[in-house]
């Protein structure tokens, strides 16, 4: 299994909207690395919740329930779309800047590669970010 961080803002689709639907697909990503990411995703894979520019925190984790198929919102062969399902929402979320604050998360993809929408979570840093969130 592999682990991952997906980020939304929440005026937009949010933690509460996504458990509500209980499904959603994750489409609109224009950034090659980020669409690599995608098209890397396996079901059953995890993938941590991210609020950005407003709250800029990890409030749940979800999971792959579809792998990567043509983004239905562009006639753009080059892009993709993945299915996510919710599985939990974090006991307490972890902030962006409680991250900054762990030596142990300095290389994190999060705290190196801020702007990029999908990214790779190693597994020593999902266990970490799971210990910080309870």
């Amino acid at each position: 299994m592999a682990y991952w961080l997906i980020k939304s803002e929440p005026f937009k689709y949010s933690w509460d909207q996504f458990v509500k639907d209980k499904k959603t697909f994750w489409d609109g990503v224009r950034n090659y690395a980020a669409r690599n990411n995608l098209k890397a995703m396996k079901k059953g894979d995890l993938a941590f919740f991210y609020h950005s520019n407003e709250g800029v925190e990890i409030v749940g984790i979800a999971k792959v329930v579809k792998e990567a198929y043509p983004d239905p919102t562009i006639d753009d062969e080059r892009w993709v779309a993945v299915d996510f399902s919710p599985v939990k929402k974090l006991k307490n979320p972890v902030t962006l800047a409680q991250i900054k604050a762990e030596p142990k998360l300095v290389n994190m993809d999060l705290v190196r590669l801020g702007r990029l929408s999908v990214q790779t979570i190693k597994p020593e840093e999902w266990e970490l970010i799971l210990q910080m969130s309870s």
